[in-house]
C-alpha cells in the first residue's frame, strides 16, 4: 500500500503569530516538504492545480519535475489536474515529459477542481463540467495510446494525423486516477477505463465515501476489469498529531478555526465526528485510518492533507517525522496482514512495464 501526503498550495495567514509567507516561499516550502516526505519514508508526493489567490500552484508539472530532481524513490502525483480546463493535448505533453524526466516516478489525478471561475478564464462553461471531463479524458486516453490521432469533438478544435509528443515512456502511459468529492459520473468513468478512484474523503462523512467507492467498484466489475475488490482506490485525509492527543487538540485549534475552507464553521469537535479528520495522538491517527477500510475495502492509496491552514514549515516537518516514524510503518504492516492475496498493489511504472512485457504478471 501507498503512502504519502498531498497540498493544495493554500498561502494562508497563520493565525497564531500573523505571519503569511510570501508566494516564494510557500514554493521552496513545498520543496523541501516532497523531499523530506521521501526522506522519512513514504511512498508518494501529490501537488493541486489552481489558478487563483490564495493558491501558488498553478503549474504542477513544473514544481513536480523540480522536486524529481532532487528525489530518487518518490512518486509524483497531482492533487488534481483540470481535465476540464486543461487542454488534453498539454496534459499529454506535459506528463509524458515528467515521466521521463522522472524515470517513470509519475501518475495524475484529473478532476474538475472546485473553482468555479477557472471555466470561464480558460474559454470554458461550467454548466458543461461533466461532458468537458469525458469527452477530454476520452481524448488524453488516446493521445497516450495511438502513434497518429484523428480526433472531432464538441470542445476543442479537431485533430489531424496529431502525433503527441515526447511519447510515453516504454510507450506506457501515466497511471490516471480519477478524483471527485460528489459526482458519481467521475467514478463511473474511472471504472469504464479501467482507471483508479481518488476519493477525495476530507469534507464529506464516512457514508458518502462508502457510496462512491461500492459504486465505482460495482461498474469496475460491470466493464469486465475484474472481481470488485479488485478495483484501485486511493484515499484522502487529514491529521493532525502530538504525542498525546490533549497537545494536539491545542495546537491545532486556532488553525482549525481560522482556515479558509472550514474556519467559522463547524466546531473541530464536530467536523472530526462527522469527517475523516483526526486530531490526535499518533496512536489514534492508526486507529482511524484502519478503520477506512470497513467502509471502503482493501485500498491502494491513502494520502493525508498536511501543509495547510497557515501551519509553518517548522510544523509540517515535525508532522512528518511522526507520520514517517510512528503512523506508516505500523499502518504499513497492519494493512498488509489484512489485504487478501489477490487484490493488488497501486499500479507503478515498474508494474506496468513488468505486465507489458509479461501479459500473465499482474499490474499490481
Amino acid at each position: 500500500m501507498q503512502f504519502g501526503i498531498f497540498s493544495v498550495s493554500d498561502i494562508t495567514t497563520d493565525p497564531t503569530t500573523g505571519h503569511t509567507p510570501t508566494e516564494a516561499e510557500r514554493i521552496k516550502d513545498i520543496v523541501t516538504i516532497a523531499k523530506h516526505a521521501e526522506e522519512v519514508g513514504l511512498d508518494v508526493f501529490a501537488l493541486g492545480e489552481h489558478h487563483n489567490e490564495p493558491f501558488f500552484s498553478s503549474s504542477p508539472t513544473t514544481t513536480l519535475a523540480y522536486i524529481a530532481a532532487q528525489t530518487s524513490t518518490l512518486q509524483l502525483s497531482t492533487a488534481t489536474t483540470l481535465i476540464t480546463t486543461n487542454d488534453p493535448v498539454k496534459i499529454a505533453e506535459d506528463f509524458a515529459m515528467l515521466q521521463h524526466l522522472s524515470d517513470g516516478r509519475v501518475d495524475l489525478t484529473l478532476g474538475r477542481g472546485n473553482t468555479g471561475p477557472v471555466y470561464p478564464w480558460f474559454g470554458k462553461d461550467i454548466r458543461a463540467g461533466i461532458p468537458l471531463a469525458i469527452e477530454n479524458y476520452a481524448l488524453l486516453h488516446k493521445l497516450w495510446r495511438e502513434h497518429t490521432v484523428d480526433w472531432k469533438g464538441k470542445y476543442r478544435t479537431p485533430l489531424q494525423s496529431f502525433t503527441s509528443t515526447p511519447r510515453p515512456l516504454d510507450e506506457i502511459p501515466p497511471f490516471v486516477w480519477h478524483g471527485s468529492i460528489r459526482s458519481p459520473e467521475i467514478a463511473e468513468q474511472a471504472a469504464f477505463y479501467g482507471d483508479g478512484f481518488f476519493a477525495n474523503h476530507i469534507f464529506w462523512p464516512a457514508s458518502h465515501t462508502q457510496r462512491m467507492i461500492a459504486l465505482y467498484r460495482e461498474r469496475w466489475a460491470h466493464y469486465g476489469h475484474g472481481d470488485p475488490d479488485t478495483a484501485i482506490v486511493g484515499l484522502g485525509g487529514q491529521v493532525f498529531m502530538a504525542k498525546n492527543s490533549q497537545d494536539a487538540v491545542k495546537q491545532f485549534r486556532p488553525y482549525f478555526d481560522n482556515a479558509p475552507v472550514y474556519g467559522h464553521g463547524p466546531s473541530m469537535e464536530d467536523f472530526t465526528r462527522e469527517t475523516p479528520l483526526t486530531v490526535g495522538s499518533p496512536q489514534e491517527v492508526i486507529d482511524r485510518t484502519l478503520g477506512f477500510r470497513d467502509y471502503v475495502g482493501d485500498y491502494q492509496r491513502q494520502l493525508f492533507l498536511m501543509d495547510h491552514a497557515g501551519l509553518p514549515l517548522k510544523t509540517v516537518l515535525e508532522q512528518l517525522d511522526l507520520l514517517g516514524s510512528e503512523v506508516v510503518p505500523v499502518l504499513r504492516k497492519e494493512f498488509a496482514n489484512l489485504k487478501p492475496a489477490h487484490v493488488p498493489d497501486a499500479p507503478t511504472h515498474a508494474s506496468l512495464l513488468a505486465a507489458k512485457s509479461s501479459p500473465e504478471v499482474s499490474v499490481a
